[in-house]
Order: structure tokens, then C-alpha cells, then sequence
């Protein structure tokens, strides 16, 4: 069974995304150190350089991710993320292939991303792979980090 996944800009006032950036953000700390988490709040994400996204399915919020401009040829991708009710439908990877497609009408060369090594993160690291992702070394401010995986795909 298909579903139909509307993806639309989203200013981060409304309370479904507000809730679902939070249940996001919860679940990076309970997997990650505190130094080694980089998802970002609400207020963070609202900076000039970030683009952010909600998919909808139905009317209920699906999912989310944004991009980031590093520099006039890359950019990096930030708080992917589906709501549990959603996981397996498809709804990561329509999100990944409109981030990607964003970034190429942009013209950046590259993007990239910063994900956890913890069990949790795995299917998250699968998904990325399948889409041509490769790892890498830290980029932009990251530093080595026993608990980040760092990957690219160049445009």
C-alpha cells in the first residue's frame, strides 16, 4: 500500500512539529553523550542558514529534516527524523530524496551529515548507504568523535 507524503516548508510555530523536533531531540540525548549530540532545538534551527521540512500524512506530522548551508558549495543535513508511527513506510527516504533534490537545485557540489554509532542509528546509516552516502571524516566544526559517523555524497 502506497501513502501519499505531502513535504512542505515548515516555520517551527506549530505544535505537532514543536513536539515531534522535541521527541527528536530527546531521543539524541538518550543515545548520545551530551558532547557528542548535535540535533538541534527548535531556536537553532530557525538560524538564516537552515531550511526545515514537515511531512504530513493524512494531516498527521510524519517527519522532518532540514539543510543547512555550510558554504557556497556544501550543505549538510540536519534533524532527520520520522514519527514512530511512520517508520517503515517510507516517509525517511521521500524526506532524503527532497532534501537531496533541494540541495541540488541549489547547486552545493556536496552534502553531508553527522549520525550516531549507537544500534538505534542503524537503520538510519542503512538508508543513507543505500542512497549513495559514504563515510567520511569529520567535516565543517565536527571533531573525531567515537560516537558520530560523518558522511558524504557528492551532487
Amino acid at each position: 500500500m502506497s501513502i501519499t507524503i505531502d513535504i512542505r516548508p515548515d516555520d517551527l510555530t506549530g505544535e505537532a512539529t514543536r513536539q515531534l523536533v522535541a521527541f527528536h531531540l530527546d531521543g539524541m540525548h538518550a543515545t548520545s553523550p551530551a558532547d557528542s549530540c548535535h540535533a538541534l532545538d527548535v531556536d537553532r534551527l530557525r538560524d538564516p542558514a537552515i531550511t526545515f521540512w514537515s511531512a504530513w500524512v493524512q494531516g498527521e506530522i510524519a517527519g522532518i529534516g532540514a539543510l543547512k548551508q555550510l558554504d557556497a558549495e556544501r550543505a549538510e543535513l540536519k534533524s532527520m527524523r520520522v514519527d514512530d508511527r511512520f517508520r517503515g513506510t517510507g516517509v525517511g527516504r521521500r524526506m532524503l530524496h527532497h532534501i537531496v533534490a533541494e540541495a541540488r537545485a541549489r547547486s552545493f557540489r556536496s552534502l553531508w551529515l553527522e549520525t550516531g554509532t549507537a544500534p538505534e542509528f542503524d537503520a538510519a546509516r542503512r538508508l543513507y548507504e543505500s542512497e549513495g552516502f559514504v563515510e567520511c571524516g569529520p567535516f565543517d566544526t565536527y571533531v573525531p568523535d567515537r560516537h558520530s559517523v560523518f558522511m558524504t555524497l557528492a551532487l
